[in-house]
């Protein structure tokens, strides 16, 4: 393959995509998407940020033991502790990389880093040479780049190949640039650089203007050589470039942008509905590519020309980015065997124990439903995923309403194996609902978004909620789906506050001792129950040795109040 027109596609999503308010990922989660890059033909996979907490640096150390054929990337700081870290977590990669990075305008060296000139160029060349420690792969950015001095950023750059970096990649950090400038700024990079020749340029376009894919590609035209991206350009506050737009970008206007790329195209509808559901971040119907609408013709005249030929209005096939036209496809009599086969074809890998547990929830969907088509299995399927490390699961819900009397729920949850049940009033079915979960589980977040989406058309379609809770200036984002919208608002809301519990050890310890409380009225030995606790209810929460004796108190505690 020709190393000067291939285009690197260097994925995101795991890293910047992740720092979009509310997109945080549990590390199965990470996994999960990691896996669907990795097989997609993602050239790199940037993991995460390992410094910024323990599960960051969990997940990338994961990561790099399950990916197979993509470069595993590591982001650090110019910093001594980023690096090493970064180093320690990638060490298991087939083949890993450190992204490590310093701002280089005037701006952010004055205001945030409150650096000289000579302090930056200093920490370039300490901070790559240290990654260089680490792996023979370094890639090194030069933060707020279109906004920095161009004599400066010569030099910075020269300095970073210098000191080992293979891979130079110049930010637009906050969506400044407008394409025909930052192809120019591309040109002039590979003009004035003396050594630019012995590393590859790449580009990481911010959204902020909505020119994040348009620069990618100016970028692209005037040399660049690898592009980073994320899948449904998930990123900070307006995104980052969409992979799938530049992608298709380049294989549909092939004729003006004579590239390679190693994108497995038919996986980019499939990994986009993958990355929606895992983050709670819907993708809006008229995106691009993967938006519900992509493919859609209502006005007559389109139509026409479609049945007629598809070309007269598509640039591209629905079939050439994974998505099936067809949309019926099984029913309530429909086997075990051709459900399977039904999976397979949407992509989706499953054991034996979990094809019985999905085939179950189709059939009773399939009772409940006239119609069934491939949203309501992707929809089927996605919801058992995201719920299959759940702590708090959803079990029953009744709920009495309507325009007279009162509105009543009566929910019944599991946590960590203790059935909990309660009812509750409100001023609105919704509101009845969420007042039961908050009765079963205590909590200080306040909800700042209800949204309900049909996933087809006609009066059975199933609900798709997304919840929204806010809570210590974080957001945490849950869906669900049901026939039943309240079902759906129910399993969407404990979506929410599983990844809540995850995130805060001390709802954690809250929870172990509500749990306790249940048991408290039986004559068991406080070590019994610790042992209990631990192998039963703490187990899939990893918890530190160092919480031990705080539990132990708590128990002790928690049991004495319940027997008097």
């Amino acid at each position: 393959m020709n190393k000067d027109n291939y285009i690197k596609i260097f994925d995101t999503t795991l890293r910047d995509g992740e720092q979009s308010p509310g997109a945080s990922m549990f590390i199965d989660d990470k996994i999960k998407i990691a896996e669907a890059l990795d097989a997609m033909g993602v050239d790199i996979i940037e993991a995460g940020f390992p410094v910024a907490s323990k599960g960051d640096f969990e997940s990338i150390e994961l990561v790099s033991k399950k990916v197979k054929n993509s470069i595993v990337c590591a982001l650090a700081r110019a910093k001594k502790k980023d690096i090493e870290v970064a180093g320690d977590a990638i060490s298991k990669a087939k083949k890993s990389r450190i992204h490590t990075f310093i701002a280089t305008s005037k701006l952010h060296m004055k205001y945030k880093l409150k650096l000289n000139e000579q302090q930056v160029l200093d920490h370039i060349k300490s901070s790559v040479k240290l990654a260089k420690r680490y792996t023979n792969d370094v890639e090194w950015s030069c933060e707020d780049a279109s906004r920095s001095n161009r004599d400066f950023l010569y030099k910075c750059i020269e300095l970073a190949i210098n000191s080992g970096a293979k891979t130079i990649n110049i930010p637009d950090t906050v969506g400044y640039a407008i394409p025909f400038e930052f192809a120019q700024l591309i040109s002039d990079i590979k003009e004035n650089v003396s050594n630019i020749d012995k590393a590859v340029i790449s580009v990481h376009c911010h959204n902020d203007l909505g020119l994040a894919v348009s620069n990618s590609i100016f970028a692209i035209t005037t040399g660049a050589r690898q592009v980073e991206c994320t899948i449904n350009g998930l990123g900070e506050r307006a995104g980052n470039a969409s992979m799938e737009e530049i992608v298709m970008a380049i294989k549909t206007r092939n004729d003006l942008l004579p590239f390679k790329i190693g994108i497995q195209t038919k996986m980019i509808t499939k990994t986009s509905r993958l990355v929606s559901k895992i983050t709670g971040f819907d993708v809006q119907p008229n995106k691009a590519i993967v938006g519900a609408n992509a493919f859609a013709h209502e006005s007559g005249i389109h139509q026409d020309g479609m049945l007629k030929h598809s070309s007269t209005y598509e640039i591209m096939t629905p079939e050439s980015v994974g998505l099936k036209e067809s949309k019926l496809v099984l029913g309530k009599h429909s086997g075990k065997h051709a459900f399977s086969v039904k999976l397979q074809e949407l992509g989706y890998k499953t054991n034996k124990k979990n094809i019985d547990k999905i085939f179950n929830s189709f059939k009773e969907l399939a009772d409940r439903k006239k119609d069934l088509y491939e949203e309501d299995i992707v929809a089927l399927v996605e919801d058992e995923i995201i719920r299959v490390n759940n702590h708090i699961k959803f079990i029953s819900l009744d709920v009495h309403c309507g325009s007279t009397g009162s509105q009543k729920a009566e929910l019944e949850i599991e946590i960590d194996g203790f059935i909990k049940k309660t009812s509750s009033s409100g001023q609105g079915p919704v509101d009845a609902v969420f007042n039961c979960i908050n009765k079963l589980v205590p909590n200080k977040a306040k909800l700042s978004l209800f949204q309900v989406n049909a996933i087809t058309k006609g009066t059975d379609a199933q609900a798709e909620v997304t919840v929204k809770l806010e809570q210590d200036d974080k957001s945490y984002v849950g869906k669900g789906a049901d026939l039943d919208t309240l079902v759906a608002s129910a399993k969407a809301y404990l979506h929410s506050l599983n990844k809540i519990y995850i995130k805060s050890p001390s709802m954690i310890l809250d929870l172990v001792v509500r749990c306790l409380l249940v048991l408290a009225d039986s004559s068991w030995p406080v070590d019994a129950l610790l042992r209990l606790v631990l192998e039963g209810v703490l187990s899939p929460l990893i918890f530190l040795e160092s919480q031990l004796p705080l539990l132990k108190d708590l128990m002790l505690r928690s049991y004495r109040v319940a027997q008097k």
